[in-house]
């Protein structure tokens, strides 16, 4: 049976008590967020909804999303999203990670591919590609915010305006950045043996990549589709690490395409 979702946007699944909304008809698609949850009315999702169910949660000490004491890894969130899955009657399920919700979509392509329709990761952070003293993602904690927006962004103008928030916006922002560094500061926003595992995905992929992101760069992008067989690598003009909210049209349009073409599934390694 698929998950139930209350008034306020509230589901429970393996136990634990999610924020999640579902928007449009059709065949579930799964949406995992990165460093901030992705609002529902959102114009990308208002596309992928005209065509697919599509599940948007909130990862437990984001959002209102509660996070039970005893998660404290990015593997609580994996195992968590194997049982949303199970929870879906579709027997083989979309799924659509940005940025750190990209590494979470490949853990879990890497374990239960047989369940996975297609995999889209867009501006995926997880994998550790240069040399120990090189750093591969851009710190967001330990640089300067001017920085971290200008390396964030094509255009800035697109960026959250923290002066005019609420008081209940800031404190869910801070909340996120809290959850963030509880799941993934050491080692920073990757698994070190993942790079390993990826060859292990047989889900036909799409990595989309803004042009003009600063976090991770276009080469880090590349590397990692290399890792995943069979996969097909985009770049998204004018945007930076948020595609789908500097170009959210494009980025649906792209991603409506591969979900509804005919992809070969890659040979098993």
């Amino acid at each position: 049976m698929s998950p139930g979702v209350d008034d306020a946007g509230r589901s429970v699944i393996g136990g634990v008590e999610l924020e999640l909304f579902r928007r449009g008809h059709g065949a579930p698609a799964i949406v995992l967020h990165g460093f901030e949850p992705i609002d529902p009315a959102a114009p990308f999702i208002a596309c992928l909804a005209m065509r697919y169910d599509v599940l948007l949660p909130s990862h437990p000490g984001f959002g209102r999303s509660p996070r039970p004491q005893h998660f404290d890894s990015i593997y609580d969130l994996v195992r968590l999203y194997l049982d949303l899955i199970d929870a879906l009657p579709a027997a083989k399920v979309p799924l659509i990670g940005f940025s750190f919700g990209g590494w979470l979509a490949a853990e879990i392509a890497c374990i239960c591919g047989d369940r996975l329709g297609k995999l889209i990761l867009v501006d995926p952070v997880g994998i550790k590609i240069s040399d120990r003293e090189t750093p591969d993602i851009l710190d967001c904690f330990d640089t300067s915010p001017v920085e971290v927006l200008r390396r964030s962004w094509h255009d800035p103008r697109h960026a959250p305006d923290f002066d005019a928030m609420s008081d209940e916006e800031l404190m869910l922002h801070a909340r996120n950045r809290e959850a963030l560094c509880l799941y993934a500061w050491h080692p920073y926003l990757h698994n070190p043996k993942l790079r390993h595992w990826l060859g292990r995905i047989v889900t036909p992929t799409l990595i989309l990549w803004g042009e003009s992101d600063g976090i991770v760069s276009q080469s880090y992008g590349k590397a990692f589709s290399s890792l995943i067989p069979g996969s097909r690598f985009e770049l998204i003009e004018m945007a930076g690490h948020h595609p789908q909210i500097e170009k959210p049209g494009l980025c649906a349009e792209r991603v409506l395409a591969f979900l509804d073409g005919s992809e070969e599934m890659p040979r098993a390694r």
